[in-house]
């Protein structure tokens, strides 16, 4: 997208304090952007700013109170030409007959209203720089289903259907809405976080085959964000070469 020479662009990035989030607040600033990241943890933030030069703001997506105070910085302190949401993640792996509702229910608040939130808060910001772009990491989860993952992957496709239908809505302004939807990706929390703490679980994921890592991801949003002004990569699905879908895994042995 294009911007005036005298500025670099500006992007806002959600769920940075570590994982995806954190790799794309470095990416962008190797590359020369201003980057507003954002999160829930201070002290994630406050060292990423140190190493990155990134700006920061502390903020919960899943309450509204936070999301307008996020929009407000960031309207106050030069506006923004991209937002990345990204904050997001899954809690349980529980068949549908057993699954614990409020693990559901946190699941939608954080990866679809959060989205929502922030996307609302951004878009008129977004008008008023004339152009831009709202990029949103969903998952292959939102494009198939797997046994144990009824709620992630519910959340996910919501997420998936508000990217997409924002793209239908907007059609023929100069934003354009990107889906990033990586596969099997290997960071410090995400399956740690979705098995309550359970390390030897969490590490069997990724057992046998070379999954993703939060660079890699990281790299396909520079990418899509760099694109001539006309072209908007709609989506664009990113999985390790092991990994021919959400359940089918070449692993070695041993």
């Amino acid at each position: 997208m294009t911007t005036p020479v005298d500025r670099p662009r500006r992007a806002l990035v959600t769920g940075a304090s570590s994982g995806i989030g954190a790799a794309t607040v470095r990416r962008l600033r190797a590359d020369g952007w201003d980057v507003v990241a954002t999160a829930r943890r201070a002290d994630r933030l406050d060292a990423l700013a140190a190493e990155t030069g990134a700006t920061t703001f502390v903020a919960d997506v899943t309450q509204d109170a936070d999301v307008a105070a996020l929009v407000a910085h960031v309207r106050d302190t030069g506006g923004v030409d991209a937002v990345v949401n990204n904050a997001g993640g899954a809690f349980g792996l529980d068949p549908v007959a057993s699954a614990d509702v409020a693990q559901w229910r946190a699941m939608y608040e954080l990866n679809v209203l959060g989205t929502l939130r922030v996307t609302q808060g951004v878009l008129p910001l977004l008008r008023e720089r004339g152009a831009g772009d709202v990029v949103v990491v969903t998952s292959t989860a939102a494009h198939g289903a797997y046994p144990g993952g009824a709620g992630y992957t519910a959340a996910k496709h919501g997420e998936r259907m508000l990217s997409e239908t924002l793209r239908w809505e907007i059609v023929g302004e100069p934003i354009r809405v990107i889906e990033i939807a990586p596969g099997a990706v290997a960071t410090e929390e995400f399956s740690l976080v979705r098995f309550d703490g359970d390390a030897d679980r969490a590490a069997q994921v990724y057992a046998g085959y070379e999954p993703l890592v939060a660079d890699d991801v990281a790299d396909a949003i520079a990418w899509a964000l760099t694109r001539p002004a006309h072209v908007n990569v709609d989506l664009l699905v990113v999985r390790p070469r092991a990994q021919a879908n959400n359940t089918t895994i070449a692993r070695t042995q041993g």
